[in-house]
């Protein structure tokens, strides 16, 4: 049905999407197909990394972690932009296209007033792209 999916992860607040990334690594298992986990950065230093090499390395030790705890197949996409809270949406659907995924499985927050006038990450992600996108709450 699908042959790859992406997840969004936040380096930095990984430990609060368990349930977006099991909810991938159940669908991964079932199809026998590879995650692809993307997380989008600046290029300037921060506490998480200094240098955009050190972040793919971050990323991609957190990817193979994923594959060795759930015994999927799975890789680090590093995207980086000027300012990521700002450009999130455009990057992912940039790493959408650069990684061939098919479908997404993003964590998503629960509804509220500032919703009707801004529209959430994932919202936004499944409106734009032209793939399936699974969120999670």
């Amino acid at each position: 049905m699908f042959s790859r999916i992406l997840i969004p992860i936040d380096l930095n607040h990984a430990d609060k999407l368990e349930k977006s990334v099991s909810a991938g690594v159940n669908l991964a298992k079932a199809e026998k197909i590879p995650i692809v986990f993307t997380a989008v950065a600046s290029t300037v230093p921060s506490a998480l990394a200094h240098t955009p090499d050190e972040f793919r390395a971050k990323l991609n030790a957190y990817a193979a972690s994923q594959a060795d705890k759930h015994g999927v197949s799975a890789s680090g996409h590093a995207v980086f932009a000027h300012d990521p809270a700002a450009e999130l949406e455009d990057a992912l659907l940039k790493a959408i296209d650069e990684t061939g995924a098919d479908l997404v499985v993003m964590a998503t927050h629960v509804p509220n007033m500032a919703d009707r006038l801004w529209p959430s990450n994932g919202g936004r992600i499944a409106s734009h792209a032209d793939i399936s996108v699974f969120l999670v709450r």
